[in-house]
């Protein structure tokens, strides 16, 4: 058995779980959610808890049977708890903006970017020593998503650690050139 598949998902109180054949909607206090479920795996309603059941033993279905579970175990935790991600923007003359449901980036280029955020994410941002992005959301798909699109706007760059970068990111620095002698 799946050490992660075998894991029952204890539903919170608040928490609405509905299985239409192959289909699972989750609603919560935060949002709801939907997810079509491969046909090799399927899934029991047991009072409060929620069990995932595989078809066979080969390894592509031993495979889907911890996937399956890990992917309803987070759209229970989304929409009872929700899920967030932090962003750390590096960089002399770097900015960030809130406009509505826009992020505004001034990242050194010759122009602003403009950044949509997808509907179920929120974001906040901070401006300390350094300029912190607080992205909330529901769904871990479209929030890890999100993370990940506005980083690719100015990686981290391993010189002066300049760009943006998850917060728990560590950025390994390289030294510079050395000095002709």
């Amino acid at each position: 058995m799946s050490r992660i598949g075998k894991l029952p998902i204890k539903i919170p109180s608040g928490v609405k779980v509905e299985i239409k054949g192959q289909t699972v909607l989750v609603q919560g206090p935060k949002g709801k959610l939907e997810r079509k479920i491969n046909p090799r795996v399927s899934l029991e309603m047991d009072g409060q808890t929620l069990h995932v059941r595989r078809s066979g033993n080969s390894k592509p279905v031993r495979a889907l049977h911890g996937l399956t579970r890990a992917l309803v175990a987070n759209m229970v935790e989304g929409v009872s708890n929700g899920f967030k991600k932090e962003l750390i923007v590096t960089g002399v003359g770097y900015k960030v903006e809130e406009k509505g449901k826009n992020l505004v980036l001034h990242l050194g280029f010759s122009h602003p970017i403009d950044f949509p955020l997808p509907d179920g994410v929120t974001a906040k941002v901070e401006r300390q020593k350094e300029i912190r992005i607080i992205l909330e959301g529901y769904d871990k798909e479209a929030l890890g998503l999100t993370a990940a699109k506005i980083r690719a706007f100015r990686p981290p760059e391993p010189y002066k650690g300049k760009g943006i970068r998850y917060s728990d990111e560590e950025i390994i620095r390289k030294a510079g050139k050395a000095a002709a002698k």
